[in-house]
């Protein structure tokens, strides 16, 4: 997830993770790619999923878009993807839906059966996730910017979640890359 210093994903409600406190360039999104691209499945909640679907598919065609994006917009449509919603019981690009009172059970149903890393996307699932100790890694990359408002990575959380560091990266513009271990998880990551 791309967050603030202050761990906010938006400052504007309905930016849906995008901003100008952001400060992705084509390093830092190349590194995106190579992540998103060792996944075995990507797991991402509505309004994620909703963002991802408007603009990557028609980004891997679009010749006026630098390669990066495109091989991105490659990536993320052609990755098996699930969709946790209570709201939608469809969706194109090789994605599942998952939803209703027992969707965390059937997402560590989902992890049990699946080789290889499942990435996570969306702030109110990896919280869900989170308290029901089903994320074993956080990935975050921090913007040189303190929003003060706006939509926390986090909802509420009711008790300290102790994390050891396995890898820290700098990269160009002042972002930073943090890659967490949550302690007495299962695995499931969140990036």
């Amino acid at each position: 997830m791309n967050v603030s210093l202050d761990l906010r994903i938006e400052q504007v409600p309905g930016d849906d993770g995008a901003g100008e406190w952001l400060r992705i360039d084509e390093e830092l999104h190349r590194e995106f790619n190579a992540r998103a691209r060792a996944l075995a499945v990507m797991v991402q909640g509505r309004v994620m999923y909703e963002t991802m679907e408007e603009y990557w598919p028609q980004a891997r065609e679009d010749a006026s878009l630098p390669d990066v994006l495109r091989e991105y917009g490659e990536i993320w449509t052609t990755t098996p993807k699930v969709l946790v919603s209570r709201t939608r019981d469809g969706a194109g690009h090789g994605t599942r839906v998952i939803g209703g009172d027992d969707a965390i059970e059937q997402l560590a149903a989902l992890r049990d059966r699946t080789d290889g890393t499942i990435g996570v996307g969306g702030a109110t699932l990896a919280t869900q996730l989170l308290r029901a100790g089903l994320l074993d890694e956080l990935l975050l990359f921090t913007h040189p910017s303190i929003l003060g408002f706006g939509r926390p990575l986090f909802d509420d959380y009711d008790r300290p979640v102790d994390l050891d560091l396995l890898e820290q990266r700098s990269f160009a513009r002042g972002v930073t890359m943090h890659h967490y271990a949550v302690r007495d998880t299962k695995e499931m990551s969140a990036c």
